[in-house]
């Protein structure tokens, strides 16, 4: 197996084997996925640091069929960066933490095409920071993903929390809310489901919040589930395991007019021009945006 040296953040990462294809359509390989990793770190990390993460791994490419790992193996180097977390149901658990670009790249050197971090930080894993809806079409049906996000967007505005909308690089679209991390996952899962049942409640006939797919007839499933401990959400600006090497992209609001967009939009091979526009990362000042949820709640048992 061949092996090469990257330089990358003061630190000298081995690339094995990095011509082998991950991705055959597009003849994408381990080295380029390294590549674009070191590439993004500067708006990908901000996303990442302080949050356990667990990685989607593909080491035979997307055609060979991929793992969800969780747990840290004991070879890794010391300065890739972990964590010790309570594992829902008994015991622990040891996760990364992508706090630098030379993990990023030691976990493409992995095939971890995909990055899932938690909701919530590492000083504080059972109050999460970041409220998520994800907005799940049952098909590609593109336009009422578009419509949801905006509406959802109108209902948080009027319960003063801010939102940033993303592709999630598969077929949907990620509605991300930052909260100033003071209440339980329990509490912030219902706070969600509440707005959730409000969003459906303006559109019945295209949304639901019904978690059997056989309930859904064909509407977009309003997803909460995912604001719960030891939950995760794709990272922006993670590649997704899919032909193309799509890309989960922060987006500003008045992208999702564009009827063009769809879920997979922008790929490995168009978001380096992304970042270096003058738009850079959409998301630059999400974590200055928290808000409380105490208020919404409020606002929300006084409509109901």
């Amino acid at each position: 197996m061949t092996e090469e040296k990257v330089r990358v953040a003061g630190r000298t990462v081995p690339l094995g084997n990095p011509d082998k294809v991950l991705f055959d359509d597009a003849g994408i390989t381990k080295r380029d996925l390294a590549e674009y990793y070191q590439a993004v770190a500067p708006a990908m990390l901000p996303h990442l640091r302080g949050r356990p993460l667990s990685v989607e791994r593909f080491p035979d490419g997307i055609d060979g069929g991929g793992f969800m790992q969780k747990q840290v193996p004991p070879s890794v180097p010391s300065w890739v960066h972990r964590t010790e977390v309570d594992r829902v149901g008994g015991g622990s658990l040891s996760m990364y933490v992508g706090d630098n670009a030379a993990t990023l790249v030691y976990l493409a050197n992995q095939a971890a095409l995909t990055l899932h971090p938690w909701l919530s930080r590492v000083r504080s894993p059972h109050r999460p920071d970041r409220l998520v809806f994800d907005l799940d079409p049952a098909d590609d049906d593109f336009a009422t993903v578009r419509m949801a996000a905006k509406s959802l967007r109108e209902i948080l505005d009027d319960l003063g929390l801010e939102s940033f909308p993303m592709t999630t690089g598969s077929r949907g679209m990620h509605v991300t809310v930052p909260i100033d991390g003071r209440m339980e996952f329990e509490d912030v899962r219902a706070c969600a489901g509440e707005i959730a049942d409000e969003l459906v409640v303006r559109h019945p006939k295209a949304l639901t919040t019904e978690v059997r797919k056989s309930e859904r007839k064909g509407r977009l499933f309003v997803d909460t589930l995912r604001n719960s401990y030891g939950q995760h959400a794709v990272a922006p600006y993670s590649v997704r395991p899919l032909p193309g090497a799509p890309v989960a992209t922060p987006l500003d609001w008045d992208e999702v007019d564009d009827a063009k967009l769809t879920a997979r939009t922008f790929t490995i091979a168009t978001m380096a021009r992304r970042l270096a526009s003058t738009k850079g990362d959409p998301w630059k000042s999400i974590s200055r945006r928290s808000r409380s949820l105490r208020s919404a709640q409020r606002e929300l048992a006084t409509a109901g």
